[in-house]
C-alpha cells in the first residue's frame, strides 16, 4: 500500500501563505495514473477536495474555492507533494489532509481516494 506523511500547517495570519508537503511512499507511485490530492475538513463536515495532481506530470485540477489562492505542485525525485496556500482567510482553518489513488483522471471528491494520509491543523488567525 501507499503511505502519505504530510507537514507544515500551523497558524497563519489572515492573508499570510502557508506550504504543506506530503511525502509518499509505497507501492504505486511510480504509476503514471498515480495521483495525490489535498482535501480540508471541518467537524461535522465531509472532506472537501481542493486540488489534485498527477505524481509523474504536470496536469492538476483544483476546487472553485481555491483557484487562484492555492497551488498544488510535486517533486517526482522527492516522491513529494505541496500544496502552497497564499491570501489564507479564517474560512480556511481546517485539518488538512493528503491522499492518494491510481486513476485515469484526477478526482476531487474524497470516495475516489482509498490511501490517505493523517489530518494536519491549519489555523488562520483574523
Amino acid at each position: 500500500r501507499v503511505q502519505l506523511v504530510p507537514s507544515g500547517g500551523g497558524s497563519v495570519p489572515s492573508g499570510g501563505s502557508t506550504t504543506l508537503s506530503c511525502e509518499i511512499s509505497g507501492q504505486f507511485y511510480r504509476n503514471d495514473h498515480f495521483c495525490v490530492a489535498w482535501f480540508r475538513q471541518l467537524p461535522g463536515n465531509k472532506r472537501e477536495g481542493l486540488a489534485a495532481i498527477w505524481m509523474r506530470g504536470q496536469s492538476t485540477t483544483y476546487a472553485d474555492s481555491v483557484k487562484g489562492r492555492f497551488t498544488i505542485a510535486q517533486d517526482s525525485a522527492t516522491y513529494t507533494t505541496y500544496l502552497q496556500m497564499n491570501s489564507l482567510k479564517p474560512e480556511d482553518t481546517a485539518t488538512y489532509y493528503c491522499a492518494a489513488e491510481l486513476r485515469s483522471w484526477l478526482p476531487l471528491s474524497q470516495y475516489e481516494y482509498m490511501s490517505w494520509g493523517p489530518g494536519i491543523q491549519v489555523n488562520v488567525s483574523s
